[in-house]
C-alpha cells in the first residue's frame, strides 16, 4: 500500500508518528515529501547511498538566432520572461518565476532560438536505515512551488515493492494535495488543541474531496482530552491510535530519538486495520 500521513498545521506530530509506523512496519519505503524542511532523516539516521538531482527545464534564448519577436515572453503566463526587440535585442530570465511549463518554447516561432535547459532545482537523496528503505526530497531555497519535486518522489517509488510510507508537507495547499492525491490511505495526525482540530477540519475537507480514505491519529494524547474524539465522532470518523502526552518522549525527540520498541507492536496491528479498512 501506499499511506501518506498528513496534517492540518506543522507540529502536530506528523513526522514523529510516520518514523515510528514505518519503523515498525519495516520492510517499507519512507518517504519524506516534506521537501522545504525534510527532517524525518534525523530519526531515522540512514546511510545515504545516492544523492541525485533534482532538476526541470527552463528557457534559455540563442542571441545568433532569435528575432527577438517577444512572443514567448507574452505567452508566459508567469512573466519569467522579458524581451527587449530591436534595436537593443535584450532578454532577460527571471528563474525563481519560471514554473518550467514550456510554453514559450511552444509559441516560439524561430528554430531553434529558444531552447530549454536543465536547471537544478533540489536534490533526492535515497538509503537505507536499517532494514527500512529512505528517500528524502531537499527543495532549493527560493524555489517557488514544492510541487514538481513531490511530483518526482512519487514517480520513483511508483513500481516499489512494498509498502510506502509518504511523510506529507503540513496544511492544505497545493504540495500536500500532491503528495496525498493516488494515495491508498491517508492517516492525518492531530493534536487536542483548538487550533489542532480547526485545522484538523481543514485536511479532512480536503481529503474527502479527493476521496481518499483516512482515520485520525492523536498526538500529545492526554487522559480527559476529547476535543480530537469529539471532532472525530461528530464526522463519524475513526480514531486509529493515540500517541500519549509524555515528557521522555519530548525529551527523546529534542536529542533526535524516538522510543521505537514502545509503540511497535501497536503500529503493527494499525498497518492491519488500514490493510483491512483499504481492502
Amino acid at each position: 500500500m501506499k499511506i501518506t500521513v498528513a496534517s492540518g498545521k506543522g507540529g502536530t506530530g506528523k513526522t514523529t508518528f510516520s518514523v515510528l509506523f514505518a519503523r515498525a512496519i519495516a520492510p517499507a519505503l519512507y518517504v519524506d515529501a516534506d521537501v522545504e524542511e525534510p527532517n524525518g532523516g534525523i530519526f531515522l539516521k540512514p546511510t545515504i547511498e545516492k544523492v541525485e538531482d533534482f532538476t526541470e527545464p527552463v528557457p534559455k534564448i540563442i542571441p545568433e538566432k532569435c528575432t527577438y519577436c517577444g512572443e514567448c515572453a507574452r505567452a508566459c503566463p508567469y512573466k519569467a520572461l522579458v524581451i527587449i526587440p530591436p534595436p537593443a535585442k535584450k532578454d532577460l530570465f527571471f528563474p525563481e518565476l519560471c514554473h518550467s511549463c514550456g510554453v514559450c518554447a511552444y509559441v516560439c516561432p524561430e528554430k531553434g532560438a529558444l531552447i530549454e535547459v536543465p536547471r537544478k532545482k533540489g536534490v533526492v537523496r535515497i538509503g537505507r536505515a536499517g532494514n527500512l528503505d529512505f528517500m528524502e526530497g531537499i527543495l532549493n531555497i527560493g524555489e517557488p512551488t514544492a510541487v514538481p519535486l513531490i511530483t518526482d518522489l512519487k514517480k520513483r517509488v511508483k513500481n516499489y515493492k512494498g509498502d510506502v510510507i509518504i511523510d506529507a508537507p503540513p496544511g492544505t495547499s497545493c504540495p500536500v494535495v500532491q503528495a496525498v492525491e493516488d494515495a491508498d490511505y491517508v492517516i492525518l495526525v492531530a493534536e487536542p488543541t483548538p487550533f489542532g482540530v480547526h485545522d484538523l477540519s481543514l485536511v479532512v475537507e480536503m481529503v474527502e474531496e479527493l476521496k481518499v480514505p483516512y482515520g485520525i491519529v492523536i498526538n500529545k494524547a492526554q487522559e480527559g482530552n476529547t476535543l480530537v474524539e469529539e471532532f472525530a465522532n461528530s464526522r463519524g470518523i475513526e480514531i486509529l491510535f493515540r500517541l500519549p502526552f509524555s515528557e521522555d518522549i519530548a525529551r527523546m525527540y529534542s536529542r533526535g530519538e524516538l522510543p521505537f520498541e514502545r509503540f511497535e507492536e501497536g503500529l503493527r496491528k494499525l498497518h492491519a486495520r488500514i490493510k483491512e479498512i483499504a481492502g
